[in-house]
């Protein structure tokens, strides 16, 4: 009788979870246009509002100052997004066709690969708008100055916190490192502007 001999076939496991196996890389352009945007809008209008505090303690001085951070920021954000992209779609059109005269490319995943201009510019104004309002509001109803300045650093604390979060859930990177990095910005950023506006404030500019 023939001996028999017995063998198994090994399928190797996945052992890459769902969250493990995305590719992050897919989210790059649309979310450094919404981060980068939600918290310049954020730590730019909030910077502001806080230099003009600095000096002023007219609630409509503070609120006039941010709402046209505001529109300013908006507009410079979705203006120098779209010029920034559309350079670099120029650039790999330009290697696109290099590439298709030499028959060495895959039009359809090219295509779909391709930065998109307007999505950039509409995400990072957006973002911007979304982030300068937090300020805005977190000063809108407060008649007291220094009570006012303590509320808008407060708001912009949580936000900043927020908003390193998102980005880090989103890019799949480290929560604290993305957290503490935007945080010390803002900080840093409200400070130095507060600073400045009031030692030259002070000095009778």
């Amino acid at each position: 009788m023939a001996a028999q001999s017995d063998f198994a076939i090994r399928i190797p496991e996945n052992t890459l979870s769902v969250d493990e196996s995305f590719n992050y890389s897919q989210r790059g352009q649309w979310l450094r246009a919404a981060v980068l945007g939600a918290n310049d809008g954020l730590v730019s209008v909030a910077s502001l509002m806080m230099g003009v505090g600095a000096v002023k303690h007219d609630v409509k001085a503070m609120i006039l100052t941010g709402f046209a951070g505001l529109v300013a920021g908006a507009c410079s954000m979705a203006i120098g997004e779209y010029v920034s992209v559309s350079s670099q779609l120029d650039i790999e059109v330009s290697q696109i066709k290099r590439e298709k005269r030499m028959g060495a490319n895959d039009e359809e995943s090219v295509h779909e690969e391709l930065p998109k201009p307007m999505q950039a510019a509409a995400a990072s104004a957006l973002a911007f708008m979304f982030g300068a309002i937090v300020p805005l509001l977190a000063a809108s109803f407060i008649v007291d100055h220094k009570v006012r300045l303590s509320v808008v650093v407060a708001a912009v604390t949580v936000a900043l916190v927020v908003f390193g979060w998102i980005g880090a859930f989103l890019g799949g990177t480290p929560v604290v490192k993305s957290c503490l990095r935007v945080l010390v910005g803002g900080w840093l950023a409200m400070a130095i502007t507060f600073g400045l506006t009031r030692l030259i404030g002070s000095s009778g500019l």
